[in-house]
């Protein structure tokens, strides 16, 4: 896939938050606005840390099976090779087969040194993970199911493939946004038009719907529906306007 975007481009991504860049990305794609999130909820263990932008390196572990390291011994540093290949930033991704029973993380300190170490600024996994005020100190980020005590076989079973996290599917070198209440992947069409859409839909909330719900201070129930009803429409009309998408309001 095309990498649209430079390090400043990416960079402001990171100024504005996934829920705020998922309402300019609904205005400008030709996509489904069900589709390229997160369906299951997620738990941010960095809520602290602004939100994580990057591309994304794919990788399926098993933690519950004993049998990955003795049949393929040389996995890890194979799959690091692979990781270290690709440019970064980048988000790793990580399947764990054993979902909903997870017996063990993929992830802890060392791992997330590792892979910090090779240009990666967080993980996506639907399995657990551990160590996470090293991984904190580390400035690591990490999105996840849960916590756990052990890494068990925590071992990469294969690597630059599809995965599905969370109920959403994801191929190798998307570019994905990620925060505390999940995460987008962004087509590759919609990139470059993305950060611009993003500050419009937040600005025509601001001047819309926002300023008329809280500047209700005083004013009659009637009076208070009448401007709310009016800024709705006028949020619309700027949608229409700039994108040619219906609003919501």
């Amino acid at each position: 896939m095309e990498r649209k975007l430079d390090y400043g481009e990416l960079w402001k991504l990171k100024r504005l938050s996934t829920p705020t860049l998922y309402n300019g990305w609904e205005q400008i794609t030709k996509h489904d606005r069900r589709t390229c999130t997160n369906r299951e909820e997620t738990r941010d263990f960095m809520p602290q840390f602004s939100p994580m932008v990057g591309y994304a390196v794919t990788v399926v572990c098993e933690p519950s099976n004993p049998d990955h390291p003795r049949t393929n011994p040389n996995a890890p540093a194979e799959y690091r090779e692979y990781l270290a290949s690709i440019p970064g930033p980048k988000i790793v991704v990580v399947q764990d087969l054993d979902k909903p029973n997870f017996i063990g993380s993929y992830w802890g300190e060392v791992n997330s040194g590792i892979h910090q170490a090779l240009g990666c600024v967080g993980t996506i996994t639907d399995g657990a993970v551990r160590d996470v005020m090293e991984m904190t100190s580390n400035g690591f980020k990490a999105i996840a199911s849960r916590m756990c005590v052990g890494h068990a076989y925590s071992w990469p079973v294969r690597w630059n493939c599809e995965v599905e996290v969370f109920g959403c599917p994801i191929k190798p070198g998307e570019l994905i946004h990620a925060d505390q209440y999940g995460f987008l992947v962004i087509p590759d069409e919609d990139q470059e038009r993305l950060f611009e859409a993003g500050l419009f839909m937040d600005a025509n909330e601001c001047t819309s719907v926002i300023s008329a719900a809280q500047d209700s201070h005083g004013k009659s129930l009637e009076q208070v529906l009448r401007e709310i009803n009016e800024a709705g429409g006028k949020f619309n009309r700027a949608a229409q306007g700039k994108y040619g998408a219906a609003g919501e309001w």
